[in-house]
């Protein structure tokens, strides 16, 4: 099968596209053919090795294990006799592993579920990271009805997810971005839209939660805007070590992390699709042999939703 292999850490020209085996699933796993995968910037710290902690637990010297990518849909090609979750020629979508390859291996009763009824393979692949670390946060947040709400990064492929979600769950979204992606963020539900490049969001005691999906922003700086128990939700600041900080005046608090989501957060994510209330914002689409591309791409940091790959054709 092919599959994009990161045999060292480095650039995007350390993807090789090339003919490896097809896997076999154990007892317990499932066989997927892939059709859609995305670059998220996980995948890209993953291939960098940056921060230099990724070491300790994707292999300190290279890659343990060179297929990378961790968002996935396609079809179940293959069932293990103890797997129970789906059955061959179910659409799944959901987390990898080595989803930069037409077929990977994955544990039954893993993150995955039957993909929305409304959705392509691109758009299905598109959900996971994205819409998973955003449902997380709000949620560690309470976000309920009647919140103001602020997403930075508002523009980004969890940023997208965020406004959505948000704007689902009954909050005042204020979305935060760059001048040209301004018609996007008010497309997606935002109430209110600011241009970083012209205008400080920062207002005092205005939003009960803020999200910062790109670490462009700090929990100091944010202190003024947020309401007495506001809390600061970072998807990136002090992810490795942050957990809660509670500020000293007014009981803010910071909350950062790592996000653990689970199958019913998938299958929930799913529900909100398919009532029309979440969409997938695609900016670019590759196929495999451009990985090194995509990965360039992503890096540059302008991207308008999620990169996706497609993986052969259906």
């Amino acid at each position: 099968m092919k599959a994009a292999v990161c045999p060292r850490y480095g650039p995007p020209e350390v993807l090789q596209v090339k003919e490896v085996e097809k896997p076999t699933p154990k007892d317990d796993q499932l066989l997927i053919r892939i059709y859609a995968t995305t670059v998220t910037s996980g995948d890209v710290r993953m291939r960098k090795a940056d921060p230099f902690l990724v070491r300790l637990f994707m292999g300190f010297t290279k890659p343990k294990r060179p297929i990378l990518g961790s968002d996935m849909a396609g079809v179940v090609a293959g069932v293990g006799k103890d797997a129970k979750q789906f059955k061959e020629g179910d659409r799944v979508f959901g987390g990898g592993p080595n989803a930069y390859a037409e077929y990977t291996c994955v544990r039954d009763g893993g993150l995955r579920a039957a993909m929305p009824a409304n959705m392509t393979f691109e758009e299905a692949a598109a959900v996971p990271f994205a819409a998973l670390s955003a449902l997380h946060f709000l949620r560690k947040g309470n976000i309920r009805k009647g919140h103001r709400v602020l997403i930075y990064g508002a523009s980004g492929a969890v940023g997208t997810a965020a406004v959505q979600l948000a704007k689902y769950f009954g909050a005042e979204v204020t979305g935060v971005c760059s001048t040209a992606n301004l018609d996007l963020v008010k497309s997606l539900g935002a109430d209110h839209v600011v241009d970083y490049t012209r205008e400080d969001f920062a207002k005092p005691a205005t939003y009960d939660l803020i999200l910062d999906t790109v670490g462009k922003t700090s929990f100091s700086r944010s202190l003024k805007s947020l309401k007495k128990n506001g809390v600061y939700l970072s998807i990136v600041a002090l992810a490795p070590i942050a957990r809660k900080v509670r500020a000293a005046i007014g009981g803010k608090r910071f909350v950062g992390g790592v996000a653990s989501p689970k199958t019913e957060d998938l299958v929930f994510l799913r529900e909100v699709i398919e009532a029309g209330k979440l969409r997938s914002v695609i900016d670019r689409r590759y196929p495999l042999d451009q990985i090194v591309e995509a990965h360039r791409y992503v890096e540059k940091g302008h991207k308008k939703g999620n990169v996706v790959i497609t993986v052969g054709n259906r």
